[in-house]
This record gives structure tokens, C-alpha cells and sequence, in this order.
């Protein structure tokens, strides 16, 4: 089976006739034959798009003739499944939501994986901070890490409060991507923290080129893989949410009610249908029969 490509980017910039963009950007994405998702905002892009090797380098060549993207850095994962079903392409607000204006302009410094590892390594008196979402910390995070209780990036402003005290103190930050870290950062320093840092690249970046050092676990991304592997020798954090063996699935509960999202072993899942219990197998299977039944009398009442 050929190897999939999938490509994540994105790049702060002030943008007019976004809606051109967006189609231009589709028409390209759709002859190509990528599949994917694409934001574009007055503030910039923000995409991920997959495919076959020579699907994706097409891509990366109609970007660098591009005046608006062509400097643009891919992080590039390779995987054997497609983890998305179509190419979308959207306008948004915002290319990453935080819903408070941003100077993005003025971000906390990159710092290299390398440069990280130094100081960790150094046992610098560092707050190396998550700025992800508490269920994608569950399944992994760097060692040491802060990781706040926060369901959206929109609720960042809590985590800077919760670190006040921490306003002269060193503090790196990072994301899977480096994008939410932008914002983060951003945000930090106009909240009056002198110290602030961010993973270049973030946790995708940071795992391609120093694999089995300080992450532990797997990556939560948004695209049908929900898990990138990142260190392949690693278990995920979080146990199988039935059974607690250790297991490699992270998916959404199947019972659309619940709909949580989950660590699940495969044989639980098989056992449950793919629901995270057997009271959400009962209700799903119970919704799945109304559903049946109501279908069935919308057919004869059209019938008839």
C-alpha cells in the first residue's frame, strides 16, 4: 500500500479577498486530488492536506508560487491511512479561534527542539507549558509539563491567570503544530509575562527530530487519525476507558448522546460496537431501533 502524506502548515498574514483565496486554493487542492481541510481568515491560513507523496510535493510547488505562501513551513507526517474523507476548504473570523484581538506580531521567541532539550537538560528553572486542550494532554505531554484543565483554546486567558504568579519567570510553550502557541504566546506577553518561549515546529516537529527523549505518549490531532504516533515505542498515557489495559485507540464514544472522546483497546471496542460502555451500547442500539422504526413508517406513509 502506498504511503500517505499529510502536510500541516499555517502562516499568520494579512489577507484581502479571502473568499478568492479560498477558491483558488480549493481548484488547486481538488486537481491535485488532495484530500483535506483548509482555513483561511484576514489573519491568515491554517491547513492540513494529505496524499500521495507526489500529490503532496505538487502542493508544496503551487504554494511557492504563491506571493502570500510561499515561504511557508510544512511539517510532514508519512502514515499508511487517509485521515481525511473530502477537501475542505473554509473562511473563517479567525484561523484559530481565541475570540480577543492579537497583536501576533509580537509572539513569544522560537526556540528549536534542540534548544529545548538544552535547557531542560541544563535543569533550568523553566515552566514548559501544554497550551493544547486537556483531552490531548491525556494522551500525551513532555515530561514536567503544565497542562490545563481547558476543553477550547478560547478558554487560554484562564491558564494565564492560573500562572500570574509566574510573570518573571521562564516559561516555554507548546502545541502539536505551533499555531495555538502563536495566540498563546501573544497573549501572555500583553498580559505582562517577560519570559516567554515557544517550541518551534511544535510537538510534531520536536518528535521527528528528537524522538525518545522528553515526550511521553502519542499526539491528538484533528483529522480522522485522532492519534499520531509520534513515538512509536511509547504507550498512550490514558488507559483503555473500559478495561484499563494499555491500549492504542482514541476515538469518539459511537453513541452519539455521549459522543465522548475515549481511550479504548480493540477488543473493547469490538465488544461494545464502539461505544465506551455497555449502558452507551444499549442507548446507541436503542436509537438505532427508533431510528429503524421511524424510517419504516415515513416509508409506507409515502407509500401509501
Amino acid at each position: 500500500m502506498e504511503n500517505i502524506h499529510t502536510l500541516l502548515f499555517y502562516k499568520f498574514i494579512t489577507l484581502k479577498n479571502v473568499n478568492e483565496i479560498a477558491e483558488k486554493q480549493k481548484q488547486i487542492c481538488d486537481s491535485i486530488g488532495l484530500k483535506g481541510k483548509i482555513l483561511l481568515a484576514e489573519e491568515g491560513i491554517n491547513g492540513s492536506v494529505s496524499g500521495a507523496q507526489e500529490q503532496v510535493e505538487a502542493y508544496k510547488t503551487e504554494m511557492k508560487k504563491d506571493e502570500f505562501f510561499s515561504d511557508i513551513i510544512f511539517k510532514e507526517e508519512i502514515g499508511s491511512l487517509m485521515p481525511f474523507e473530502r477537501m475542505v476548504v473554509k473562511v473563517k473570523k479567525e484561523i484559530i479561534r481565541l475570540d480577543i484581538p492579537l497583536d501576533v506580531k509580537k509572539t513569544g521567541k522560537h526556540i528549536s527542539p534542540e534548544e529545548f532539550l538544552d535547557l531542560y537538560n541544563k535543569n533550568e528553572e523553566i515552566t514548559v507549558l501544554d497550551a493544547r486542550n486537556n483531552y490531548e494532554s491525556q494522551i500525551g505531554k513532555f515530561k514536567d509539563a503544565i497542562t490545563p484543565d481547558i476543553k477550547t483554546f478560547r478558554e487560554f486567558p484562564k491558564v494565564a491567570e492560573m500562572l500570574k504568579d509566574k510573570k518573571d519567570k521562564k516559561i516555554v510553550m507548546y502545541c502539536t503544530g505551533g499555531i495555538r502557541c502563536e495566540k498563546a504566546s501573544a497573549y501572555l506577553i500583553e498580559q505582562g509575562f517577560k519570559d516567554v518561549s515557544q517550541i518551534s515546529g511544535g510537538i510534531i516537529t520536536f518528535c521527528q527530530k528528537l524522538p525518545e527523549t522528553l515526550w511521553e505518549g502519542k499526539c491528538f490531532v484533528f483529522d480522522d487519525r485522532l492519534i499520531s504516533p509520534v513515538n512509536q515505542k511509547q504507550p498512550l498515557l490514558e488507559k483503555c476507558v473500559a478495561c484499563e489495559s494499555s491500549c492504542d485507540l482514541y476515538k469518539n464514544c459511537r453513541n452519539a448522546i455521549c459522543n465522548k472522546r475515549i481511550s479504548i483497546c480493540r477488543d473493547c471496542k469490538t465488544k461494545f460496537n464502539g461505544c465506551c460502555s455497555q449502558a452507551c451500547l444499549e442507548e446507541f442500539k436503542l436509537k438505532c431501533k427508533e431510528k429503524e422504526i421511524s424510517n419504516r413508517k415515513l416509508s409506507i406513509n409515502v407509500n401509501a
